[in-house]
């Protein structure tokens, strides 16, 4: 049902003031027609100089943002004569403050405390920033990150209780850190480096690896190999350096997007050796699933390109094999992990692959989704935009779970480019038209009004990765990222972390510092913040039964600590 915006005499039949045309009544339809802003708000008082926004019943409980801001454009133009400037900004002040993300949260009075002792602490540090020129959101993250640590923002940051980590890729989930100290100590690893210097890895016995690598002389016993050097740590260290894109210099290291989507793409492949290995590969899950528990995630999606997986006997599991592994996992950590409200997988495709590949894996979606409904959620693509199909190439198989009535959910990478323009750039379009649950990145939409309108109509959110966004080269200070005018207008939206180990990460605690810090700026306080963690939990793929049961774990945790955080330091 349409919303309408309702322009009102007051009771001694003033009209609206000069320049405001009349807006057609709410409907009998409509629920309910309620004031958007606090009483007093308007001047004089007097309805006429108040833009209602009606909401529907079908919107009964839930925000209706786009007529919110509708009504703030508009009702700027119409101001009360009777106002002062000093009423009309504070009118103004009052006003962005309620359209921002978690503006129309109540806090409780602990709340209250709560974030007083936080923006205190919050515009403490943006005072130290402001007399030294420079904040760490505009700052490289690679440079910046040693510093963030020691910030006391951070610090309650990773307290918070943040819900679910939304958007996070299966091979870079848990710290390369763990992969070299624990996957490659482990029996029967062989290695090799190419020409290129890029370590190979595969688990093989009692004989070696078949056949021979195609880029590098032969297969080399690590344990044995090991024994053999007189510095096992810088050994080590040169591993860790194929494993994150984290460099002293990124900026001379990596002088353009091509370069670090190079080395972006070359770390994958080689987690991917070490990881494919089965006892590796459900180790690895479990430490991901422990470093977020430990981060205060307790729920996430995963996009998972299901890859082989092989024992040392040589068998290869299948993608259903996978699935059930993931299951039980996360089954398990649950057992010892209280409140872990478990994971769901996306299962992904790459994009630079033809569209009858393409279709193969949408059957495969949704096979598996019809098998394993309550682990596997839908369907991404996802790889580099720039370089690989657009979304319209691919229309015909997209296309396909519609044509045969099979609901298969998208949850497109979108928009994460600076390409304004390109059929790239139009991705946004299609994962729109497509219905896709949630826009991945969504970096571009903000150039796209019609499509941003379209998309906030339809209440799909964006997943914002401030840190992937800033190192793969799309941002440089995260103040200006697009999100920050999003945030600002309260378009619905949640943070992630994408590949925290390539970008020498954990958890969610440091990409919502770069949204807290900068993206918010000093307007973002614990409404920003709980808006957030609830919306994680509100835009998953849980079910609603599944979403009420999460609410009371994430509400249960975040009442304790608001309780610790309004009590300050002992």
């Amino acid at each position: 049902m349409q919303k309408h915006t309702c322009a009102h005499t007051d009771a001694a039949g003033h009209s609206p003031p000069p320049g405001c045309r009349e807006v057609k009544p709410c409907p009998r339809e409509v629920k309910e027609c309620e004031p958007r802003f606090p009483k007093g708000l308007c001047g004089n008082g007097t309805r006429s100089h108040c833009l209602w926004s009606c909401i529907p019943a079908s919107m009964s409980g839930r925000l209706a943002l786009p007529s919110l801001l509708l009504a703030v454009v508009v009702s700027s133009f119409c101001p009360a004569t009777s106002m002062s400037g000093d009423e009309m900004r504070n009118q103004l002040l009052t006003r962005e403050k309620m359209m921002r993300v978690g503006g129309q949260l109540v806090l409780t009075q602990e709340e209250e405390l709560a974030n007083q002792r936080l923006q205190a602490l919050k515009e403490a540090e943006m005072h130290k920033a402001l007399s030294k020129g420079s904040i760490l959101p505009s700052m490289h993250f690679f440079q910046a990150k040693n510093l963030i640590e020691k910030s006391e923002v951070f610090n309650i940051l990773k307290k918070m209780p943040k819900g679910a980590a939304l958007h996070v890729h299966d091979f870079s989930i848990t710290s390369p850190d763990w992969l070299v100290k624990n996957a490659t100590y482990r029996p029967h690893c062989y290695f090799c480096f190419t020409r290129r210097g890029i370590p190979q890895f595969r688990f093989a016995h009692p004989t070696p690896p078949t056949p021979k690598p195609a880029e590098c002389p032969q297969w080399v016993l690590l344990e044995k190999f090991r024994k053999g050097l007189h510095n096992v740590s810088e050994f080590d260290n040169s591993l860790l350096r194929n494993l994150t894109l984290m460099t002293e210099n990124p900026h001379v290291t990596y002088t353009d997007q091509d370069a670090i989507w190079a080395k972006f793409k070359s770390i994958f492949f080689v987690m991917g050796d070490l990881v494919r290995y089965a006892p590796v590969f459900r180790d690895y899950l479990s430490q991901g699933l422990e470093e977020f528990y430990q981060d205060n995630v307790l729920y996430l999606e995963i996009r998972a390109s299901l890859y082989s997986v092989y024992e040392l006997d040589g068998t290869v599991y299948s993608r259903e094999w996978l699935v059930r592994t993931y299951e039980e996992v996360a089954h398990n950590f649950a057992k010892t992990h209280p409140g872990f409200i478990g994971i769901k997988l996306i299962f992904s495709d790459h994009r630079t692959k033809n569209e009858s590949l393409i279709k193969k894996s949408i059957q495969t979606a949704m096979d598996l989704r019809a098998k394993f409904p309550g682990i596997v959620a839908g369907f991404d693509l996802v790889g580099r935009e720039d370089t690989g199909h657009t979304l319209y190439d691919y229309r015909e198989a997209l296309m396909i779970p519609a044509s045969r009535g099979v609901h298969l959910p998208y949850f497109f990478h979108a928009g994460e480019t600076d390409w304004e323009g390109t059929s790239v750039d139009r991705n946004l379009l299609d994962a729109v038209i497509l219905n896709s649950t949630r826009i991945g990145h969504g970096f571009a939409l903000s150039k796209h009004p019609a499509v941003l309108a379209e998309a906030w109509k339809k209440n799909i959110p964006i997943e914002v990765c401030p840190i992937s966004n800033q190192v793969l080269k799309l941002v440089s200070d995260l103040r200006n990222h697009p999100a920050a005018a999003m945030m600002a207008a309260g378009y619905p939206m949640v943070i992630s972390s994408d590949d925290p180990a390539a970008f020498g990460a954990k958890g969610l605690s440091y990409d919502f510092y770069e949204a807290f810090m900068g993206i918010g700026g000093m307007s973002a306080d614990l409404r920003t913040l709980k808006q957030l963690a609830i919306n994680s939990i509100r835009y998953s793929a849980l079910s609603e039964a599944e979403k009420k049961s999460a609410m009371d774990t994430w509400a249960e945790r975040w009442q304790k600590f608001v309780a610790g955080l309004a009590r300050g330091p002992k």
